[in-house]
């Protein structure tokens, strides 16, 4: 039977941490490394804390299980669009489901939908007629529905369609790959009025797959477009520019989405251990693109030679468009080396980084990610570029963990995602290794979340699976929707046993659970108290105009609350190049200009600081 799940102050113990008390786990364990592929089985010398500390409650989470499956690899590391919540108040949510361990098969999509009133019951078989996994949910014309997975028996995509969500049969079809490929591991989305428009990303089975070079791409990342419900393609499998064998030598699964499209502005993220991080972002449903490299790898072109140890993407990122269709990035960090033979990642290298479009991006160098702030050379800056890492519930200075935790291959705090509301308001959640929660051999991953009002001005931590339900949890794989009202959505798996049987882990196949959570958005941004407390948001400082511009340039600055107000211009390596000095200024309407008669001509950007908060636009001066 289905259990409502009421997180209340005396029940809860969500810790609200701030973030200039950063603790970080020991060099020992910061420097341990595994080979990619191996379980980890680390010997701490570290003493765990006993018992778990309570803490302030955040005031409102609800949670309920909505199904349940014993194949526990949702993705290998980004995570798919798997939710949607509907103007109407149904939502409709996905995943990987298979009961039948350890050959699985009858895997295929789990599906649930709620109506307004309660979900319905644990599905037990499958929606498709033939076995898949790693489906993609988006809502589908005027009020249907689409799920896209993969056959991986036959290489090829797998897509369900319905005029109306909830109810009704699917209509299923295939979409396969280049002539003799094999494709699998999709992200698909829709975009257009209506969301008519089927937009999906596949890879071509890489040769740890068993599958050819294509196109001089050892794993090449397919883009396709259906405005017909894919009776027919406007473009079918393919290489957009900036992603060839001119710029990469491959790709692999799992390392790329979507962000939920506004109309015709359509964006999705790549990036890896292994290769750059970029996005490729369109403002007319996939006509033309332009890519942007956020982080540069240090070792372009890399086949397997030997590296230096550096930091990296560990994979898993989110993106979403704000209400300029500016898109933000979020990331989980991590680092790497190869020794010519094989691969290492670290499990406990922590941190969650940040950027949207109006940042400076990251470069090549060595420790351009480095998430300690006693790191030389890093490009990140807490609170405005890394903004998630693990938490000291103690409160001892110092993160005490088992030091063992599951093979998932990302970073210690990792797998997050991001949603921004109609007044731009930012939401993040990710999986965290957490101190004082494990179960006697391994460490457990739990949710967290924050929120911002201002890019750089960031809110308190929230545990969003504090509740005593969940001690003995391993919670991952969370999944966001993209709409919020009072509450943010998400869905996520648990268990009993950190780490993956998928993958042979050191757990065993066991249930785990498929969670539905809204948690009141009040928590991670408190509107009322903090909002009140801040004179400008992202929303309030418009972009330069014009722009480009060779003379002068305006921007319109909505001031909410007296303050000063004062405006500088950097260029791409951080000089600052221009400035408007600090002035007092009212609320309402304040106009500042940017003359470019000194300047030359390129990239600038450009920060309106009103009090204690900043927003960074960029600019062009031709």
């Amino acid at each position: 039977m289905k259990k409502l799940l009421l997180f209340s102050m005396i029940l809860g113990i969500a810790i609200s941490a701030i973030a200039q008390d950063r603790a970080v786990v020991s060099k020992e364990l910061r420097n341990f490394a595994v080979k990619k592929g191996s379980e980890i089985n680390v010997v701490s010398e570290f003493e765990k804390v006993p018992g778990i500390p309570a803490y302030k409650s955040i005031n409102f989470v609800e949670e309920e299980v909505i199904g349940e499956t014993r194949y526990d690899l949702q993705t290998n590391t980004s995570i798919q669009n798997r939710i949607h919540v509907y103007d109407d108040g149904t939502v409709g949510a996905v995943w990987t489901m298979g009961f039948a361990d350890p050959g699985f098969a009858g895997r295929g999509t789990g599906y649930n939908y709620f109506d307004g009133n309660s979900w319905g019951p644990y599905p037990t078989a499958r929606i498709e007629s033939i076995r898949t996994g790693w489906p993609s949910y988006a809502p589908y014309g005027e009020n249907g529905e689409l799920v896209v997975s993969h056959d991986f028996g036959n290489g090829s995509l797998y897509y369900l369609t319905r005029s109306e969500k909830g109810t009704g049969d699917w209509t299923e079809d295939e979409l396969l790959g280049p002539s003799g490929v094999q494709v699998s591991w999709n992200r698909s989305t829709t975009s257009g009025v209506d969301n008519s428009v089927m937009q999906v990303l596949s890879i071509t089975w890489p040769t740890a797959n068993g599958g050819p070079i294509y196109e001089g791409l050892d794993g090449a990342i397919l883009y396709s477009r259906s405005s017909d419900g894919g009776a027919t393609w406007e473009m079918e499998n393919t290489i957009l520019d900036g992603m060839t064998s001119d710029e990469y030598t491959g790709f692999s699964a799992d390392d790329y989405e979507w962000a939920a499209s506004k109309g015709d502005n359509i964006a999705f993220l790549v990036g890896d251990s292994w290769f750059d991080m970029f996005m490729m972002k369109s403002a007319d449903g996939g006509d033309t693109w332009e890519k942007t490299v956020i982080w540069e790898h240090p070792y372009p072109f890399w086949a397997g030679e030997v590296t230096d140890t550096f930091y990296c993407v560990d994979g898993a990122h989110h993106l979403a468009f704000d209400s300029q269709n500016k898109v933000h990035v979020v990331f989980g960090i991590n680092r790497t080396y190869s020794d010519g033979a094989t691969s290492y990642w670290f499990p406990f290298v922590d941190g969650v980084g940040y950027w949207n479009e109006d940042m400076p991006t990251f470069s090549d160098d060595l420790n351009a990610l480095n998430p300690y702030s006693d790191a030389p050379y890093t490009e990140l800056e807490e609170d405005y570029n890394l903004i998630g890492w693990m938490q000291d519930l103690n409160g001892n200075g110092e993160i005490d963990v088992l030091g063992e935790a599951g093979a998932y291959f990302i970073g210690a705090s990792s797998q997050p995602q991001i949603v921004i509301d109609e007044t731009d308001f930012i939401y993040i959640a990710y999986s965290s290794i957490t101190e004082s929660y494990d179960n006697g051999a391994q460490d457990f991953r739990h949710l967290w979340a924050r929120g911002s009002w201002g890019e750089s001005v960031w809110g308190e931590f929230n545990h969003l699976t504090a509740d005593l339900i969940h001690i003995f949890d391993e919670c991952v794989f969370p999944s966001a929707a993209p709409y919020t009202d009072d509450y943010f959505y998400l869905v996520y798996q648990t268990d009993q046993e950190p780490g993956l049987a998928v993958r042979g882990d050191e757990d065993e196949y066991t249930d785990n659970n498929i969670n539905f959570m809204k948690v009141m958005r009040n928590d991670l941004i408190p509107i009322g108290i903090e909002e009140a407390q801040v004179p400008i948001h992202a929303a309030d400082v418009s972009q330069n105009y014009p722009n480009p511009f060779t003379g002068s340039s305006y921007v319109n600055v909505e001031v909410r609350m007296a303050c000063t107000l004062s405006l500088e211009v950097t260029n791409l390596v951080g000089q600052v190049v221009y400035t408007i000095p600090e002035k007092d200024v009212n609320p309402g309407t304040t106009r500042l200009e940017i003359r470019a008669e000194n300047l030359t001509p390129g990239v600038y950007f450009y920060s309106v600081k009103a009090g204690d908060s900043t927003v960074t636009k960029k600019m062009v001066i031709e």
